[in-house]
């Protein structure tokens, strides 16, 4: 009875581990097609495209319009980079657009921290129905006051000016909304602490909200000066003159360097020009995108 006893136990364990190993497949089988699987997608979504454009600039234009697809570029060429630091002045332009970016991204950021505070702390008549038009703010592309803008601005001479490019878009609905929503969730017990304790609105926000709002802060501060940045249509209404335009207006000077095929490395080699910079911002400020997603005020 004993012998048969100890066969039986070994039989037990030995279809447990098997057990144990098919729902382990299984497992690993679903984390791969329910996670890992879509991300891997959606990165290549994201890298193929820019990869083709970095490796296009590298490319001659037989390569790159020629009936059969070249992954790889079978000799390396600077040439494009040449045409296109020739064709257009480079250095002025990112000096403009820095200027643009980092005036009107901080602008925006300090405008959307104070308006979010208020909205979510503050108790002021009409405070919900202000709040209704921001979102509605939203709502509304940014193209249908191009012409009301332009002809403001330009009554005020900003035509050709580094001013005139920033004000119109220094009011973000999406910063005060997002950071407001964020606002909100913060623990009640840290703010009425603070205001126990005698601190003044701007002693809160500087020192209590906004050390704790630090990865919603730094995802309005990316998004805000990635669309800086990139920002094509106003800066290309009000600008006319070469010595004040940024360089997304800039890159449309390159299509006049060389007719048909000729002109697809050079715009790839100003397109990354444009983009580098951004994609180091983004280096830059993920680490503050992740970090503190867990922290807590009260321990």
């Amino acid at each position: 009875m004993s012998l048969n006893a100890a066969v039986r136990r070994a039989d037990i364990r030995r279809s447990r581990k098997v057990d144990e190993s098919v729902v382990g497949a299984e497992s690993g089988l679903s984390k791969a097609f329910t996670g890992y699987l879509p991300m891997i997608l959606a990165a290549l979504i994201v890298v193929l495209p820019l990869l083709w454009m970095v490796l296009g600039s590298f490319k001659t234009p037989s390569e790159i319009v020629g009936q059969n697809v070249v992954w790889w570029p079978h000799h390396w060429s600077f040439d494009a980079y040449r045409q296109a630091s020739q064709a257009i002045d480079f250095p002025q332009l990112f000096v403009n657009t820095v200027i643009v970016t980092v005036i009107g991204a901080t602008v925006k950021l300090v405008l959307a921290c104070s308006s979010a505070y208020a909205f979510a702390f503050l108790h002021f008549p009409g405070r919900k129905i202000i709040f209704i038009l921001v979102l509605v703010a939203l709502m509304v592309p940014a193209q249908v006051s191009l012409v009301p803008n332009y002809v403001l601005i330009s009554e005020l001479g900003g035509v050709n000016t580094y001013w005139g490019i920033i004000l119109p878009g220094l009011g973000t609905a999406f910063g005060t909304f997002l950071l407001r929503q964020h606002f909100l969730s913060l623990p009640g017990e840290v703010m009425e602490a603070a205001e126990v304790d005698g601190a003044g609105h701007m002693t809160r926000l500087f020192r209590m909200v906004i050390p704790m709002s630090a990865p919603a802060i730094a995802t309005v501060a990316l998004v805000t000066i990635v669309d800086e940045w990139n920002n094509y249509i106003w800066p290309l209404v009000i600008t006319s003159d070469t010595s004040r335009m940024v360089l997304p207006v800039g890159l449309t000077a390159l299509q006049a360097v060389d007719s048909d095929a000729g002109v697809y490395p050079v715009l790839m080699a100003g397109a990354v020009f444009v983009i580098l910079p951004v994609l180091i911002i983004f280096v830059l400020l993920q680490r503050y995108l992740v970090a503190g997603l867990t922290q807590g005020a009260v321990k």
